[in-house]
């Protein structure tokens, strides 16, 4: 089968590689571009939060001790000078112990004047500080901070154990030092999104195909659906929705082949019925212009034949079309409380007015205010069919038996008559629409009476029944929950 462009599979593996692309964009943008101005900002911030640890803590006797590990653990340079320049302590990640100055009132200008000729090994100030210094003194709030392309350097005033005057504290750190990083970086990433892409493409393809085998094998069961053979394979488990999509197209193609089989019914079985009356009204009629037009009597027989046969012609169409309403829609039926003692002695005195002038005899047992929940249209309906089955197999006394009672929460309607009865190797076939033998050999129309009656009781969840023997008559019950 040819594939197309548009496929599932390959909309998945694009948008797969797609993502790919946009992660290893974002993260090369992240890692190369951006990376520097990240580290720059962390790097200031760091800085601004050691001069004020430093700051917090530059009352302490254990100063020194402290601005070293500060250095160390930050990589910055610092120094503390007075306000003239001169240095009083310094210290970097490389070294420390530059000398502390607890008595740095008591410093004599001997000392001090050793200090700037490096007995102490103090590291050398930056060119810039006494502008730097000018700039700290000159604030507002005592704080300065000074960047380059290259250095960030951030002072301020503090309070120095040992001292009555003010010391300016110098914190000073290095910019732009993942140049280098930033180079093996991309070296890294180079190869890492090579990798990264055959990986990805590679499980994109597994992923793609996992994905869209299951959806294929959907695809090609719903083209299938009601056909004989449409038991294609397909592998549960993937995806719950898929799952469930599968067992929608199941119950779909058991529909429709329900649909196909009764189609196909309809046209095996009512073709001889409806060619029948057609075939008789045909014949009658050519009858009529032929030979009985001018003969007064015949004629009208002739046309009550042909009435006749239309009448039970449009009774077989109405049938049909009520039968196969009751396929279509028996999920869309609306249940409402029901007096079905009312439903069923409407229905009796209908067919007690319409036969007892031809001698028909209707014997009624029905029990007052019992209700279900149903259609009242459709439960009329079944009771008519019922009892319409019943007279048209009555016997010769021409009774028929109409009883309705409770037994257990269940509401049960007995339809009775004394007719020739029913084989027993027929009994189980007598609801099955078209059934033949007993219903052709009746005066039924389209042998889909007791059809219908299963099928509305079935709506109901309700019980068709029916109990006979050859040459006693027979009984044909339904069963249903009473409506407390």
């Amino acid at each position: 089968m040819k594939r197309k462009t548009n496929s599932f599979r390959k909309k998945l593996l694009s948008w797969f590689m797609f993502f790919t692309v946009v992660i290893f964009t974002v993260l090369w943008l992240l890692q190369t571009v951006f990376l520097q101005k990240f580290y720059n900002g962390m790097i200031i911030r760091n800085t601004v939060k050691v001069a004020g640890k430093i700051s917090s803590e530059s009352q302490s006797g254990d100063i020194s001790s402290y601005i070293d590990d500060v250095s160390r653990e930050n990589s910055v340079l610092i120094f503390v000078t007075d306000t003239d320049g001169n240095v009083l302590y310094s210290s970097d990640e490389y070294k420390k112990g530059h000398r502390f100055i607890a008595d740095y009132n008591e410093w004599s200008d001997e000392r001090m004047e050793m200090n700037r000729h490096n007995h102490y090994h103090y590291r050398s100030l930056p060119e810039y500080y006494k502008a730097f210094i000018n700039d700290v003194t000159a604030s507002e709030n005592g704080e300065s901070e000074m960047q380059t392309e290259d250095i960030y350097v951030y002072g301020k005033l503090i309070d120095l154990y040992g001292s009555d005057e003010k010391a300016v504290l110098y914190v000073g750190t290095t910019l732009n030092a993942v140049g280098s990083a930033a180079r093996i970086i991309r070296i890294l990433l180079v190869w890492v999104t090579l990798l990264s892409v055959v990986v990805g493409f590679v499980l994109a393809l597994f992923m793609s195909k996992s994905f869209s085998k299951p959806v294929s094998q959907l695809n090609e069961k719903a083209h299938k659906l009601g056909e004989k053979d449409d038991d294609m394979a397909f592998s549960e488990g993937f995806c719950t929705e898929l799952d469930e999509l599968n067992k929608t197209l199941d119950t779909t193609s058991e529909k429709l082949k329900k649909n196909r089989e009764f189609q196909n019914e309809l046209l095996a079985n009512v073709s001889h019925d409806l060619r029948t009356p057609l075939t008789m009204i045909k014949g009658y009629a050519e009858m009529i212009i032929d030979i009985s037009r001018e003969d007064e009597k015949q004629c009208a027989e002739d046309v009550a034949v042909i009435v006749e046969e239309t009448d039970r012609l449009t009774a077989l169409v109405n049938e049909i079309l009520e039968y196969s309403e009751l396929q279509m829609f028996d999920h869309e039926t609306v249940m409402n409380d029901v007096d079905l003692s009312e439903t069923v002695t409407s229905v009796a005195d209908s067919f007690e007015k319409l036969y007892s002038k031809e001698g028909y005899v209707f014997e009624r047992s029905i029990t007052d205010d019992i209700h279900v929940k149903g259609n009242v249209s459709r439960l009329q309906r079944a009771v008519y069919n019922m009892l319409d089955n019943a007279v048209r197999h009555a016997g010769e006394d021409k009774w028929t038996g109409i009883s309705l009672r409770t037994d257990n929460d269940k509401a049960i309607i007995e339809i009775s008559d004394h007719g020739s009865g029913i084989a027993p190797d027929e009994l189980e076939h007598i609801w099955d629409r078209y059934y033949t033998k007993r219903q052709r050999s009746g005066k039924g129309v389209s042998r889909l009476g007791l059809a219908i009656v299963k099928q509305i009781v079935s709506q109901h969840n309700g019980v068709c029944k029916a109990e006979s023997g050859v040459g006693i008559g027979s009984v044909f019950s339904i069963e249903l929950d009473i409506n407390k």
